[in-house]
């Protein structure tokens, strides 16, 4: 993906975002992780790899949601420093298991869950992964969508998984992400994606929520 053409950038999470990762964390989330969780998958858990999206700074004026004047900073209730969304996975044997995925209310509906998650897919593959996992609420079918359009399908059920409401999980794998087939698909939906997002202009909507676990994947983007 031409990353330097499109107006965001993911970038490693960093202990100094763990405040406004976790501001966003509780407005996203019925159930949210503590600051401190953060703060441990980043120092002390070597198996986690946690990312962050935020506007890239080159380029102020296209990152600003096109309803504010170019004096009125960010959206309301943007996290500072201008976090939009978030997302990582544990490296776990050959399994990369995506254990959480959000973006800021203010500002889905733009294809930024979908950065995070091809984000995530490539550093998957980097590190030499052969699957990526995750879990799902069976009522969120919208999630569920978009996880099938990137190679995700069912392969297990967690009956009773979410602790707020008892929900089901879905349990969805890819097939190895290092084959052919698997990285000419990716490819071909990355460059969609990387043409979605450089011709947008940067404006406030709605986007479906995904879901998150009370141990888990968690996700809201």
């Amino acid at each position: 993906m031409a990353l330097h053409e499109i107006p965001y950038t993911v970038e490693p999470m960093r202990v100094a975002d763990v405040p406004a990762v976790a501001a966003l964390e509780r407005m996203v989330f019925p159930v949210p992780w503590p600051a401190r969780a953060f703060e441990y998958e980043l120092r002390h858990n070597p198996m986690s790899h946690f990312v962050v999206v935020r506007p890239r700074r080159s380029d102020p004026i296209q990152n600003r949601p096109s309803h504010q004047p170019a004096d009125a900073g960010p959206p309301q209730g943007l996290p500072s420093p201008s976090i939009l969304g978030y997302g990582g996975f544990w490296f776990i044997v050959d399994e990369a298991h995506v254990c959480t995925l959000a973006v800021h209310p203010d500002w889905r509906g733009r294809g930024l869950g979908e950065l995070l998650l091809v984000d995530l897919i490539d550093r998957a593959t980097h590190i030499g992964a052969e699957f990526v996992t995750l879990e799902v609420r069976a009522s969120n079918s919208t999630a569920q969508t978009m996880y099938r359009k990137y190679g995700l399908a069912q392969t297990g059920l967690r009956k009773g998984y979410y602790s707020d409401n008892r929900e089901d999980a879905i349990i969805m794998t890819t097939d190895p992400i290092s084959s052919a087939g698997f990285q000419r698909r990716l490819q071909e939906l990355k460059a969609s994606l990387s043409a979605k997002l450089s011709s947008q202009k940067v404006v406030a909507a709605s986007e479906d929520n995904e879901s998150r676990s009370h141990g888990g994947t968690q996700i809201a983007a």
